[in-house]
């Protein structure tokens, strides 16, 4: 078992494949350009594999493929079956923004995925435009019935910004709840690689817009491994908010981050990390866990979102971690 400094039970692990993207979306990476990680700086599927297998055995019970954005990445089906060879019953999963998932779906289902979270942030062509910064809705759209129609268990991530999307909450919710897929709506994460200017919606206010429509929904008991909040419709449908603002959205914490160049990252909002890179490539796995255990323990009790300093971003890039 995987226990932090603080006593939280760590059991999810976040990997990711790659830090490169091929939107710019304005909470992201707006002006990163765009750019490829020499090969030889990232770690292969194969020693990625050596230390999920390592912390698999150690206790991590879910397992997310990350990026960047992961599809990107060639073969992601077959470092997805190495994982799911190893122990079949882990919790894998994928997060992406779906643009190439129309022709990977199944290939990934049949691998071994089991379940996918897909950016969805509008339904309006020409607002995903602008968030993204190039025309994405109708390839996103056929990925998302894509992973459907493979079987894959599927949530929609929407991160409503103050001027450009917040009029698509409800909509985006609409959608959702026809097809039976769960939405997580995300507080805007304040960091330095985004827009300057944009703002994000708070629980606050998504609940209010949502209210107006359906004014009789209730909030569902925390389930603490998750990140999100859960409201409930009189129907039986449920929605969630992600809330890193609030002051007690570490308190029950249960995730580690692997970086495709084998940073090990304790938390989403600060820069420490340690490498297992050297480690895992000379088949130095003892050393591997011992670094783990190491970045468990030094890993902060909460991040400083909730800090009420408009001034407070984090210098984290998030297109490094997969948020």
């Amino acid at each position: 078992m995987l226990i932090d400094g603080f006593g939280r039970k760590v059991d999810y692990l976040r990997v990711s494949v790659t830090e490169r993207c091929n939107f710019r979306c304005q909470y992201c990476m707006p002006e990163k350009p765009f750019s490829w990680v020499p090969k030889e700086n990232l770690l292969s599927y194969e020693d990625l594999f050596k230390f999920i297998k390592v912390s698999i055995d150690e206790g991590i019970k879910k397992v997310r493929i990350t990026g960047g954005e992961p599809l990107l990445r060639e073969g992601l089906d077959i470092f997805i079956k190495m994982v799911f060879d190893y122990k079949n019953d882990i919790d894998l999963a994928l997060t992406t923004n779906g643009f190439l998932l129309p022709r990977v779906a199944k290939k990934l289902k049949d691998a071994g995925l089991k379940r996918i979270n897909i950016s969805l942030d509008t339904l309006d062509h020409a607002t995903a435009a602008k968030m993204a910064q190039k025309d994405v809705l109708e390839t996103v759209l056929e990925g998302i019935q894509a992973a459907d129609d493979a079987g894959l268990k599927i949530k929609i991530n929407c991160v409503p910004v103050k001027g450009i999307n917040d009029k698509d909450v409800l909509e985006v919710l609409e959608f959702c709840r026809k097809k039976g897929y769960v939405v997580r709506f995300i507080e805007f994460m304040e960091n330095y690689h985004a827009k300057d200017s944009i703002k994000g919606l708070n629980s606050d206010e998504l609940k209010a817009i949502i209210s107006s429509k359906y004014p009789d929904f209730e909030m569902v008991p925390r389930d603490t491994s998750s990140p999100a909040q859960y409201y409930r419709f009189e129907d039986g449908y449920e929605f969630g908010i992600i809330e890193p603002h609030k002051d007690d959205f570490c308190s029950a914490c249960n995730r580690i981050r692997l970086t495709a160049e084998g940073y090990l990252i304790p938390c989403l909002y600060f820069e420490d990390a340690m490498s297992i890179k050297d480690a895992v490539q000379n088949n130095r796995i003892d050393e591997a866990v011992d670094i783990l255990k190491k970045v468990l323990q030094n890993k902060p009790e909460k991040n400083k979102w909730s800090v009420k300093d408009d001034n407070e971003v984090s210098t984290r890039a998030f297109y490094q971690t997969g948020g």
